[in-house]
């Protein structure tokens, strides 16, 4: 049965604009008219027409798309709300957002991932930490403004007991990224069992999250959206490290000669790279280079928020912490080599740097450097 749109003054919508029943529709959209009725129920895929007399449902072929692509998107979890927004959009931008969406998921997924194979091993293992009392901490940090940027919105901290750093954006950017690292002062586990300090952990995630989102409402800089900050954290029990990360700051570990990146990233480029439609070169000059997946915001954690992990210290590593003005424009192969250089966290903090001046420090800089050493 086909039935052709009537307007509210009785006039039809003319030639071409015949809609159909709901049972018609759900066979060309491929849905039931269960989950047609669902749809309209939440507002994502109402009926071209509403019969005022009996209720029916009309609709309009040329909605097959739109419900199909409703469809999609609940098969691959996201949101309602989300879901409200992309089939608003052109065909384009809603490509762009839904693989925004899927990377924030795959990265989401990872790091669930990388903490149940933790889990896994210390219950496995039954592994207890003790505090053997003979390694500890020698750092330095520093912060830049850069050579372009007027003010600096970067935040670092090096002490006994933690090592980090956080990167703010926005109006209240300073302030979020300040509120954040101090938020984490105040830990000091001990030697805990590794569960305890997971814990402890999210504890301190939680602490810095609240800690932003306060100083942001505070600053008056405007929709709490629009400000916020990355951190990466490393925090020292005495026998191991605790991470916490969000955003794209970094944490590298230099160990017998090597360095490591133990942090992964929370972009766009990065979560491209990872499925392979990008390359490490083509992520220097991408377009959406600054677009974050996830990040501690004004009006609480974008995404997930923040990992954590528990990783072993070894006498002789020696860990960097950075924000991207220093790994957007130095390479991991030089940061290698002057870390594996200098005789000092201080030295490696200066030399650190001067490469990123050298580089024409386009952005704020901030890094931290800690030797993990015998007493």
């Amino acid at each position: 049965m086909r039935r052709r749109a009537v307007t509210e003054d009785g006039q039809g919508r003319g030639p071409g604009a015949e809609l159909v029943t709901i049972g018609a529709f759900a066979r060309l959209s491929r849905l039931s008219a269960k989950a047609l009725r669902r749809y309209d129920e939440l507002g994502l895929l109402p009926p071209a027409l509403v019969d005022p007399v009996n209720g029916y449902r009309y609709y309009d072929p040329a909605q097959v798309r739109a419900a199909r692509l409703v469809a999609w998107l609940r098969r691959i979890g996201m949101p309602l709300a989300r879901i409200r927004e992309v089939i608003a959009l052109e065909s384009g931008a809603a490509a762009a957002a839904i693989r925004a969406y899927w990377a924030r998921v795959e990265a989401e997924t990872a790091a669930r991932r990388d903490l149940a194979a933790f889990l896994i091993d210390q219950l496995s293992t039954e592994d207890v930490m003790t505090s053997v009392g003979t390694l500890g901490f020698r750092y330095a940090a520093r912060t830049d403004t850069g050579a372009v940027r007027e003010t600096n919105q970067d935040a670092v901290y090096a002490g006994a007991r933690l090592l980090a750093v956080a990167d703010g954006f926005g109006a209240g950017g300073a302030g979020a990224s300040t509120a954040a690292i101090e938020a984490l002062k105040p830990f000091a586990p001990g030697a805990v069992p590794a569960a305890e300090l997971l814990n402890s952990l999210h504890d301190a995630a939680e602490r810095a999250a609240l800690a932003v989102r306060d100083a942001v409402a505070g600053s008056g800089s405007g929709s709490p959206a629009e400000s916020g900050t990355t951190l990466t954290a490393v925090m020292w029990t005495g026998s191991r490290l605790g991470l916490v990360h969000i955003g794209d700051s970094r944490a590298y570990l230099l160990r017998g000669g090597e360095l490591f990146r133990i942090t992964h990233d929370h972009s766009l480029v990065q979560s491209m790279i990872d499925d392979g439609s990008l390359t490490e070169e083509e992520a220097f000059s991408h377009p959406q280079r600054a677009m974050l997946l996830k990040v501690l915001g004004g009006d609480g954690p974008y995404g997930s928020g923040p990992d954590v992990d528990v990783r072993d210290a070894l006498p002789g590593d020696r860990y960097l912490l950075c924000s991207d003005g220093l790994s957007a424009v130095v390479d991991g192969g030089e940061l290698a080599r002057v870390l594996a250089a200098a005789d000092g966290p201080s030295t490696a903090v200066g030399a650190l740097i001067e490469l990123a001046e050298a580089a024409g420090a386009p952005d704020n800089v901030a890094c931290a450097v800690a030797d993990v050493v015998e007493l």
